[in-house]
């Protein structure tokens, strides 16, 4: 067998994965005993493994998730009102691909942020698009890009991804201004894409945290009443750890 000219061949392709297993598979004396079709099998095999690899890789670093988490590090056995059967339901992303929504709430200190960066890992591992932004400065963003010419194209970004993460959200009021910019996030993403949504504010509270009545009901409308809730309670993980 003409082993480098194959290699060569393979790597022109830009088949890597298949290159280095059929490089592997050459060093290893058991594999002679294969066949032709199962020989092809696991070269495609771990093809398919190196470039899924490839792909969770870049759309974790698009979605430039705050923390490293993972569904798999969830700590169960602290009090705080984490349902273990929905939390495992929303890590396999069926809630995703359906476009539904999720919010997490509950005071400061409870893992919010680390549940939704888990659930974000999940979904770029899964394969779906992810960004994340803390909404403090995902507003502060759209301000800018208003002035700069670039609020469409943000505009257009935010609507693309499968999954928006909107991070720690409230207490303040938004400005008039920042109300119609959220409206215009959500409606982009009715029944086009999923938000997962985290506060300190407990949803009853969140219209008079919009402002304007009007677009307080319809963001309420298409964010709310189709999203899974998670509603944290206990005291802090910080203080606890800290103990």
């Amino acid at each position: 067998m003409l082993v480098h000219p194959t290699l060569d061949t393979l790597q022109a392709l830009g088949l890597h994965g298949m290159a280095k297993a059929f490089k592997d598979l050459g060093q290893n004396p058991e594999a002679r005993a294969l066949e032709h079709a199962e020989w092809l099998g696991l070269l495609l095999e771990h093809e398919m493994t190196v470039r899924h690899q490839k792909r969770f890789e870049a759309r974790a670093r698009a979605a430039k998730l705050r923390h490293p988490a993972s569904v798999e590090d969830v700590d169960y056995r602290t009090a705080r009102g984490l349902d273990r059967a929905l939390f495992l339901e929303l890590a396999g992303c069926d809630w995703i691909t359906k476009h539904r929504n999720l919010i997490i709430t509950g005071a400061c200190g409870l893992g919010k942020s680390w549940l939704a960066c888990a659930l974000g890992h999940k979904a770029c591992r899964e394969d779906f698009s992810v960004l994340y932004y803390r909404m403090p400065r995902l507003l502060g963003t759209l301000a800018l890009a208003r002035g700069d010419g670039r609020y469409a194209k943000l505009l257009r970004s935010l609507a693309r991804v499968k999954l928006l993460i909107l991070d720690d959200w409230g207490p303040e009021t938004l400005t008039p201004e920042q109300a119609r910019d959220l409206l215009e996030i959500v409606e982009d993403r009715t029944d086009a894409g999923s938000i997962l949504v985290t506060s300190q504010v407990p949803v009853p509270c969140w219209h008079d945290m919009i402002g304007i009545p009007t677009i307080a009901d319809a963001i309420l409308d298409r964010l709310v009443h189709s999203a899974y809730r998670i509603e944290l309670s206990g005291d802090s993980l910080r203080k606890s750890r800290s103990a």
